[in-house]
């Protein structure tokens, strides 16, 4: 359903952004090769399990990692039921990916019916009431009239099908638009990311299998400042640069990350200096391990945590002595210390 089959949404395309989608169609390959290696079936359902429990967390579900890979494997989670349940359907949604078309507004609604089901009665339907968005300083958004949600949907899918614009920046415009929208009473920022990847599927199949969510969630506030700066400039282009820097770290994070031999490189420093780690710790110290250059950022979004927990993690783990920062903030490398 269209209002306007010209509509085209208010962005811009900056000199950042120009340069960020050249930088992240140079990672593209390599991360589909890292993929393809000898590990890459267990990394691809890694990275399940990480962009759903970063997509859920972000808002506001309280399961761990491990307790997300404990649902997938079918194993009893003692947690608050409605926790369960988004993450249930979570992994059904994500289960429908593949047959789901980006540029059909009704596979929108099939998927947002099974990501929100038994979740609001409202599941795979466009809301039929006001709703705005709050923050900490009060109500900082109002979504458009319920009545104009099928015809500014059916407008975006329109623009989206028909641009000539790089893949990478429809997604963006899409994401930022679909939340200024906000078409379901409930749901909207899980199915926006969920609809940027998928979008950018149609770009490279390996997006499928790429946990952006993992750095939105370690720059949660980053996130909404985008979405925020957007809204106050009238187009969104804060929101371009902010999601393709996302994208292009998410790819840089990933491309060695080790999944067999990494935990051992944790349990073996603290067996060697006698001192307990925990198991962030022991997979901070891994990431170290492959990558001493690896931020403290870039370490938060590969294990689904936030900037400040990641930054206490470390300190936590310089304290105890088994790590030390060579060189400066910027440029310099972490180094683990052998006793």
């Amino acid at each position: 359903m269209s209002m306007n089959n010209t509509y085209i949404p208010p962005f811009t395309v900056s000199a950042e952004a120009i340069n960020l989608i050249a930088q992240i169609s140079a990672q593209i390959e390599r991360y589909a090769i890292r993929l393809e290696q000898s590990d890459g079936l267990r990394l691809r359902k890694a990275n399940r399990i990480k962009t759903i429990h970063s997509s859920l967390a972000i808002e506001g579900n309280k399961l761990t990692e491990g307790q997300v890979s404990d649902i997938i494997e079918g194993n009893t989670v003692v947690a608050p039921l409605r926790d369960i349940q988004e993450v249930k359907n979570a992994i059904a949604t994500y289960d429908l990916f593949p047959r789901l078309d980006a540029f059909d507004a009704n596979d929108l609604l099939k998927a947002h019916g099974t990501m929100m089901q038994a979740l609001t009665n409202e599941a795979g339907r466009f809301r039929r009431g006001g709703v705005g968005v709050f923050g900490e300083t009060g109500c900082v958004h109002i979504a458009p009239p319920a009545d104009r949600v099928p015809y500014l949907v059916g407008d975006l899918f329109e623009w989206l099908r028909s641009a000539n614009d790089h893949l990478l920046i429809r997604s963006c415009v899409f994401h930022y638009e679909f939340e200024f929208i906000h078409p379901f009473i409930d749901g909207n920022g899980r199915m926006g990311r969920l609809w940027q990847s998928l979008i950018l599927t149609k770009l490279h199949p390996l997006f499928q299998h790429l946990p952006v969510e993992n750095m939105v969630y370690a720059n949660q506030q980053a996130y909404y400042d985008a979405i925020a700066e957007s809204s106050r400039r009238g187009n969104s282009g804060p929101f371009i640069d902010f999601m393709l820097g996302e994208i292009l770290r998410t790819l840089k994070s990933h491309q060695g990350e080790a999944l067999d031999d990494g935990t051992n490189v944790g349990i073996n420093v603290g067996i060697n200096v006698g001192t307990n780690v925990g198991e962030n710790e022991r997979k901070i110290l891994s990431i170290i391990a492959h990558t001493p250059q690896a931020t403290a950022r870039e370490m938060a979004g590969i294990l689904g945590i936030t900037l400040r927990q990641c930054e206490r993690i470390l300190a936590s783990l310089k304290q105890k002595g088994l790590i030390a920062r060579v060189g400066a903030a910027k440029g310099g490398h972490w180094k683990i210390r052998l006793f």
